[in-house]
């Protein structure tokens, strides 16, 4: 499945005057690093444009090849006619509110930083509590919706290269390849190393390593 752009355009038949912004995240499930969400926003008549110009392979970011989603992510930022904002919630707010409001969190934020707070938001998944406008939650909406799409992009490559970081910061853990997903390699990492300060000590497979934190890092805030 492919964006249409329906439930954009359903959305704006109901309130043609109305901006609407696409929400989505990266690294929910992942065992180190903050999560990250992305904001998308483009006016109706823009996107219409888009949607058969530069952004006509966006997709939901996991149906993309890295190299398709490096550029994409530079169209979401330079091109002029999209807006767009990035937020994250970091490891410490993560262990203290649980993965589930971080993320939250972490969609207000990326509301947050647009230019201006749109009217309204489409949001991938289910809905979300605390965010600054009303919003659709839509189930599988990165490949329904193109804004959500494109926000899903922003939101990957963003988290993707904030775990290159990682991986120079803490070597030996394979941030850059696995990018804080429990993969086996990861897994392996995190038992012979112990946890570093990059790890979600309220995630499962982490806290059951008692080991103390071999390095150090200051929080990774908005």
């Amino acid at each position: 499945m492919t964006p249409d752009l329906a439930p954009e355009r359903s959305f704006w038949a109901n309130h043609p005057e109305a901006t609407l912004a696409g929400v989505d995240e990266a690294g929910r499930g992942c065992l180190a690093g903050p999560v990250v969400a992305g904001a998308v926003q483009i006016d109706a008549a823009d996107l219409e444009m888009l949607a058969v110009g530069p952004l006509a392979q966006a997709n939901d970011s996991k149906q993309l090849s890295p190299r398709q989603r490096e550029a994409l992510f530079e169209v979401i930022t330079h091109e002029p006619r999209i807006r767009w904002g990035v937020g994250q919630a970091s490891v410490e707010e993560i262990d203290r509110l649980n993965i589930l409001r971080a993320t939250h969190l972490a969609m207000r934020r990326a509301l947050e930083a647009l230019p201006s707070l749109p009217a309204h938001a489409l949001v991938d998944g289910l809905p979300v509590r605390g965010l600054p406008i009303p919003h659709d939650a839509l189930v599988k909406g990165d490949s329904r919706s193109l804004l959500i799409a494109c926000a899903s992009i922003l939101a990957k490559v963003t988290r993707d290269r904030l775990c290159q970081t990682l991986d120079v910061r803490f070597p030996g853990y394979g941030f850059a390849r696995h990018k804080g997903y429990g993969t086996r390699a990861h897994l392996e990492a995190l038992s012979r190393l112990g946890p570093c300060a990059a790890h979600r000590r309220s995630f499962a497979p982490v806290s059951a390593i008692q080991d103390p934190l071999p390095f150090d890092v200051p929080s990774a805030g908005r």
